[in-house]
């Protein structure tokens, strides 16, 4: 039977990163994660994450640890545009879109910026992607590249434009489906002429 600090390693190299809540179901207390830290058999990576020593983060990390810490929240934006390869933006910021009333979660890692999106907005266009057997809930790119129009002021008309010529060239999204979440975030109005000069 395989003990628990070799349980808990097993569950880092499958997944990279786990909460400590993840790690106590394989019989390790909470000081024995804290003596493995300083003992350098397991590095903290976060307010309650933890890696393997060395552990080399991949692009998903920071939403990986998102996901594990708030599994409801939406990555949208810029974080959504750099997932589906929309964009030449690197933020250094994890963009998350949360509900009007929804208290935001607190995160010493990554940091976060917050959207508050309508009840509409937040649940039309929403895709669920699998990485390291962790769902990643993420707007899709027709939805993205609406939301970009939509908060315009926030992240720029030059990324929004970006964004819509993009996933026209590499046949991300269709005009169809980009006039449809337009309408959805009403910025139908605004999109119209740069739609038409990409159609």
């Amino acid at each position: 039977m395989p003990t628990p600090l070799a349980l808990a390693q097993s569950i880092l190299r499958l997944h990279g990163t786990a909460r400590s809540r993840e790690l106590v179901t394989t019989g390790l207390t909470r000081s024995e994660l804290s003596r493995m830290v300083k003992g350098g058999r397991l590095a903290r990576v976060g307010r309650g994450l933890y890696a393997l020593p060395g552990h080399q983060p991949s692009e998903y990390d920071a939403l990986m640890a998102v996901s594990k810490r708030a599994p409801h929240s939406v990555f949208c934006l810029l974080t959504a545009l750099r997932f589906h390869d929309l964009t030449t933006q690197a933020p250094f910021e994890v963009w998350i879109a949360i509900g009007n009333k929804s208290h935001p979660p607190r995160l010493d890692y990554p940091v976060l910026r917050t959207m508050r999106f309508s009840p509409a907005s937040l649940s039309e266009g929403v895709e669920i992607h699998q990485i390291e057997g962790l769902p990643l809930r993420v707007t899709s790119v027709a939805k993205t590249v609406a939301d970009c129009f939509k908060f315009r002021n926030k992240v720029g008309l030059d990324v929004a434009l970006e964004a819509l010529r993009e996933s026209r060239k590499k046949r991300k999204a269709s005009a169809e489906e980009l006039w449809r979440y337009a309408k959805i975030n009403r910025v139908s109005n605004v999109m119209r002429p740069y739609l038409e000069a990409v159609a």
